[in-house]
């Protein structure tokens, strides 16, 4: 009895082959890895023994004092960052889609530009710009155009966020825009011409007309913003030149599991922190899905 050969190239089997590098990533890159780190979070791990510890690592995770910080940090940088990068990259793309705007691929490449500089060139040189001398940039405009004093921006909690606020809204608002701008040219011109024959005016027709149909976007944008937000690491590690900030008023989620899983070796506690902020992240993006409707919502 013969046996048959795999052909490739078979409609039943061909599928199969070209989606098989995607699961074979995914398997090796995103399922092993959550897997191995949920096991690990009930471990002690050291250089040369590794043992089952039960829930310790959770108890020492939220019984820590530094923690609670961290995620307080996180939560008050991400909602302010929703606050300024949802509505304020709408407005612009809504201006720069504008027959009206002359020069918008020029301003669409100076909003772009950020995007391309790196994380760390930009931590470093917000770090210099707020730096706590009278010679740093913002402090000497400070002095010297409006007559204040220096401030310590990176020694004091409001003005530290401030900054990492700041940083992030320079560095993400163009991208965001061109994510809105992507939505708003799918938005059919008819809609726009039909609603000013009816009398609609300029913010009616921002209100009813790209809003709703731009919804989609901004759950996208909004998604990634919440991730990106609670994920947030590298800035605040070179607006401290990758030391511990005053009173911990930068550190973050991530930052607080670098320091026990690299810094300090504690792997098991960092896995479960991890995991903490892999469960919140789900969490609230399922709860947004769910109140924007991409979830859950019934059909008619």
């Amino acid at each position: 009895m013969t046996k048959k050969k795999l052909d490739l190239n078979s409609p039943k089997v061909a599928p199969y082959v070209f989606i098989l590098p995607f699961f074979l990533i995914f398997a090796i890159f995103f399922v092993y890895p959550i897997c191995s780190t949920f096991v690990m979070s009930f471990q002690s791990v050291n250089i040369n023994e590794v043992h089952f510890v039960g829930l310790a690592n959770y108890k020492a995770l939220f019984g820590s004092s530094t923690f609670p910080i961290a995620i307080r940090n996180s939560a008050i940088y991400t909602l302010l960052t929703l606050v300024i990068l949802i509505p304020f990259p709408i407005l612009l793309a809504v201006m720069l889609n504008s027959k009206a705007m002359r020069g918008s691929g020029f301003y669409r490449a100076i909003l772009f530009l950020p995007i391309l500089c790196s994380v760390v060139v930009a931590g470093m040189t917000f770090r210099f710009m707020f730096n706590e001398t009278d010679q740093a940039l913002v402090n000497n405009i400070l002095i010297n155009l409006f007559g204040g004093e220096k401030v310590r921006w990176l020694s004091l909690r409001w003005p530290a966020m401030g900054v990492m606020v700041t940083l992030a809204t320079w560095r993400w608002t163009g991208i965001n825009v061109i994510y809105f701008l992507s939505g708003l040219n799918s938005i059919p011109v008819e809609l726009y011409e039909v609603s000013e024959i009816d009398g609609a005016n300029s913010w009616q027709k921002f209100r009813y007309v790209t809003v709703p149909l731009l919804s989609p976007t901004i759950v996208y944008v909004l998604t990634i913003s919440i991730y990106g937000g609670l994920s947030m690491f590298v800035e605040s590690q070179m607006l401290w030149a990758g030391k511990t900030s005053p009173m911990n008023i930068g550190l973050t989620i991530v930052g607080s599991i670098y320091q026990k899983g690299i810094s300090q070796g504690e792997l098991g506690y960092a896995s479960a922190a991890g995991l903490f902020l892999l469960a919140v992240v789900l969490i609230i993006n399922l709860v947004q899905l769910r109140l924007t409707g991409v979830i859950g919502k019934k059909e008619a």
